[in-house]
């Protein structure tokens, strides 16, 4: 399907706008793909039609509907089970001893797409057996598509999704059938809570001990970058930790966060 210039800078221009996510020329190819069904549904005949359909100020909702379709939800159970093993031992340990007094932990699952992220990190939770007896866990997650955002807070996710990186043991204690679907047990949906937020306004946040922002920056330009560091940096607690992508980093885009050289891959908030 041709896309001239013209709409491919248009959509692009869309996206950014909205959200800050760039649509970087390796990434153009996405467009006919992700717009290919609403071009059905809406009846347009071209993605160019499409694109000189935004400029229409009656359809308020297709603007919405185009950036929906061009976000980037990949996610799945427990990506990067390194990272995970990693960030339940050292780094939750910490914490949990520097908030044994108020037996509390709050975390920040910010990009958490359809909320696998926050899931997994429930369940780790969960089967930690009486560790956790007495102590409040919050599980908090955000997204800006407001599509992904109420599939996370259903808690129910296609044969598909429930078998990229969820083990069938972990699968069946924490997941029940639902029609052709896989819905999360009462239990399970009760450790987590999902609301709607654009990285690029103030954090819905504050004094969170532990921040997941991963594979969320690659799509960020570098001032837009910069923006969502410092949001991050004004919800997280002195002594927090953040998590990155394995393909991100802070170096040359903040000076709020330095590395931590005790737990690999993530960081610190500078004092």
């Amino acid at each position: 399907m041709e896309l001239s210039p013209v709409a491919r800078r248009a959509f692009a221009g869309l996206l950014k706008a909205r959200t800050g996510q760039e649509l970087s020329a390796s990434r153009h190819w996405r467009i006919e793909t992700a717009l290919k069904p609403l071009l059905k549904d809406r009846e347009f005949p071209s993605l160019d039609s499409l694109a000189a359909g935004l400029a229409n100020p009656a359809d308020r909702n297709l603007a919405e509907a185009v950036v929906e379709a061009l976000l980037n939800h990949e996610t799945f159970f427990f990506r990067d089970q390194a990272a995970f093993t990693q960030l339940m031992a050292g780094p939750i340990d910490a914490l949990a001893a520097a908030r044994a007094a108020r037996r509390r932990l709050s975390i920040w699952c910010a990009g958490c797409s359809s909320g696998q992220e926050a899931y997994s990190l429930a369940m780790a939770f969960a089967e930690q057996g009486d560790r956790w007896n007495g102590w409040t866990i919050d599980i908090f997650g955000t997204d800006i598509s407001a599509g992904v955002i109420g599939r996370a807070s259903e808690g129910s996710f296609t044969q598909f999704e429930i078998q990229r990186g969820l083990p069938i043991r972990q699968m069946m204690r924490w997941f029940a059938p639902e029609g052709e679907n896989w819905r999360a047990t009462p239990e399970l949906r009760r450790m987590v809570r999902f609301d709607r937020h654009n990285l690029l306004d103030a954090p819905p946040v504050a004094n969170v001990d532990l921040i997941l922002c991963r594979n969320v920056l690659l799509y960020f330009g570098a001032e837009e970058r910069v923006r969502v560091f410092d949001g991050l940096a004004a919800a997280i607690a002195s002594d927090g930790f953040l998590m990155l992508g394995a393909g991100e980093t802070v170096l040359g885009s903040t000076i709020r966060f330095d590395p931590d050289f005790v737990h690999r891959g993530l960081y610190r908030p500078v004092a």
